[in-house]
């Protein structure tokens, strides 16, 4: 039968029906909720509250399942996946694995397809924000190091973590969601690695246009975020060598190629011998004390590194307060402090406030003595440790104003394989059809938990709440679009509108659609929206609704052309120094990329027809 006759039969069973009042409700309601997130002014969790509400006022979401979205598997799936890749995070894993090839890269040229391949495949294994946020610490010293503008490197990077999410289920939000989707309409969920074949190809297309296509970026941008970060001084903390430490019999200098060179030795005392800027060839014994000069997130690496023990972390007095529930903090000591003129030991900082001093930072002044005995000054920039419910209350007394513009690492190092072990049963698991995907990630989440890998805390931090919010109140919304029939008189309209298409055009038409309102919408809100409508057209046009389901995966996820439509674009947009209007040159032609090479791979590995 010819493609235009069959597309014909199937257009005209489907016919111009009209709307009605509980289709124009949720259409109504649909279209309210994508013009306010496209207007950008409410946050998107609020109006997909908003939407939720709206849907119980008209009656088209019913009372008891109005909250049915929040006890999804979707919701478990993505918090765990997030709180995984937390953890993976700040493992020190991947830092440990790139090491050896730091050094080597010296050039634009070869920096961009190497941190281009680290982004994409750490995304194949966490979720993508949380690969990108692992490698951009590592981008920027980079940057700093070798004199490269990060605007060469941040948006390549940003857009593989877009495109190694596509590898696996749980690389991005929306294939989570379109597997969800699947098993609505064929009772079966796409596995683990059902995307593994098509998003792959789309990798490594990605791979080679990107590890080129950095000439397209404006240069010599400089960056805006970490501006306040890198405004303080070089931080110095005081450290012991002990016994176990694999420096012992090392040198100076060998511990400062450790630290890459980007830690300095300002003083050692041994024997209450003391040595200010001791010459590289000293040998390191136990029990040596060392005084270090860095950024906090290099020298809480070379602290991990080396195995050498923060002398101010086990405070002489107050509580034994377990790990888990103490806090690190950087804060501001103000003229009002009480602090001022006083050393730590004379303020009695562990006994009678039950917090301990990491490092200092004090601007156009070197340290090179005890942090002990140091006599603080106002404007000093301080990292404290403590119980983390009293932290608020000692920074009120101390007069300490707390900076909250990034994290701190020093004083809470976690760095071990466990985590990634962690991951790698569990993704084994899901492989193996042991265990739903759900349960995986969900009991990595708790064991993640028990071993320490991350506080209770941490763990909360890491769950971007907004998209949880968002997802559990748009699922009965997108659940009412179908239960109405709405989804399947979109799907009649458009099948008489691509009647004359082949089904690779219908294909596309269907990918060009998911990607051209992403940039609107969250993705994940964008999927909720298509994968029901794409699948019911599929359906009606008699063809296999997988392809389709993937091509709307596939179309969501690459969202290459504002920095709006995707956390990763938003994230490097400040530290890359980009406009608005930067995205399109790098993206435009990854979106042409990803449309020539994906519309034929799903249709070789997702036959369009039914069997």
């Amino acid at each position: 039968m010819p493609v235009a006759g069959r597309y014909g039969t199937a257009a005209a069973r489907a016919g111009w029906q009209p709307v009605t009042l509980d289709q124009a409700l949720a259409f109504g309601i649909l279209g309210v909720t994508v013009g306010l997130f496209a207007w950008g002014r409410l946050p998107y969790d609020l109006v997909a509250m908003l939407a939720l509400l709206a849907g119980l006022v008209t009656g088209i979401v019913p009372a008891h399942g109005a909250f049915t979205g929040f006890s999804d598997d979707i919701i478990v799936i993505v918090a765990s996946a997030l709180l995984v890749s937390a953890a993976v995070a700040r493992s020190g894993a991947v830092e440990r694995l790139m090491r050896p090839v730091l050094p080597h890269l010296t050039s634009v040229s070869t920096q961009v397809p190497v941190l281009v391949a680290a982004v994409m495949a750490a995304s194949v294994v966490t979720k993508n924000i949380g690969a990108l946020a692992i490698f951009m610490p590592v981008a920027l010293q980079l940057a700093r190091r070798t004199g490269t503008s990060p605007s060469a490197l941040l948006m390549p990077m940003a857009f593989a973590s877009l495109l190694g999410g596509l590898v696996t289920l749980i690389g991005t939000s929306p294939n989570i969601i379109v597997s969800r989707v699947r098993e609505q309409i064929t009772g079966e969920p796409f596995r683990m690695f059902d995307y593994a074949p098509v998003g792959a190809a789309l990798a490594l297309a990605g791979l080679i246009f990107l590890s080129f296509g950095w000439r397209l970026l404006p240069r010599g941008r400089q960056g805006t975020a970490g501006q306040a970060a890198m405004a303080i001084e070089a931080y110095t903390t005081e450290t012991r060598v002990p016994a176990e430490s694999p420096m012992v019999g090392k040198t100076i200098a060998e511990l400062v190629a450790m630290g890459e060179e980007r830690v300095t030795v300002a003083t050692m005392l041994r024997d209450r011998f003391r040595r200010e800027t001791p010459p590289g060839e000293v040998v390191l014994k136990a029990g040596d004390l060392l005084i270090l000069e860095g950024d906090p997130e290099e020298l809480e690496a070379l602290v991990a590194r080396a195995g050498l023990i923060l002398v101010g972390e086990k405070p002489t007095g107050g509580e034994d307060v377990p790990e888990d529930e103490k806090a690190v903090v950087e804060g501001v000591i103000t003229a009002e402090s009480p602090l001022v003129g006083a050393t730590p030991a004379g303020a009695s900082l562990a006994g009678r406030f039950g917090v301990s001093l990491l490092a200092v930072s004090r601007r156009g002044s070197r340290i090179a003595e005890r942090l002990n005995t140091l006599k603080l000054r106002r404007g000093d920039v301080a990292i404290l440790k403590g119980e983390a419910a009293r932290l608020p209350d000692t920074l009120a007394a101390l007069r300490i104003l707390p900076l909250t513009e990034r994290g701190i690492a020093l004083g809470r190092s976690r760095r071990s394989w466990i985590p990634v072990i962690i991951l790698a049963v569990a993704m084994g698991a899901v492989a193996l059809n042991l265990v739903p995907v759900a349960v995986a990630f969900f009991a990595a989440s708790v064991l993640l938990l028990l071993v320490r890998a991350l506080t209770p805390q941490e763990a909360y931090n890491a769950v971007e709440w907004p998209v949880i919010v968002l997802l559990g109140a748009l699922i009965p919304i997108s659940e009412a679009v179908h239960s109405t029939g709405g989804t399947e008189l979109i799907a009649g309209w458009l099948s008489g509108a691509i009647e004359h298409l082949p089904p690779m055009g219908a294909l596309g038409l269907i990918m060009v659609a998911s990607m051209a309102v992403t940039p609107f919408l969250n993705n994940a809100a964008t999927v909720l929206m298509l994968g029901p409508i794409a699948g019911s057209l599929a359906q009606r046009l008699e063809m296999s609704p997988d392809a389709f389901l993937m091509a709307v995966a596939l179309g969501a996820a690459c969202d290459f052309l504002t920095p709006i439509g995707h956390q990763c674009n938003t994230l490097v947009m400040g530290p890359g120094g980009y406009r608005f209007g930067d995205y399109w040159r790098l993206g435009l032609p990854l979106s042409l990329i990803v449309l020539l090479v994906g519309v034929p791979m799903i249709a070789l590995v997702w036959p369009l027809h039914a069997p």
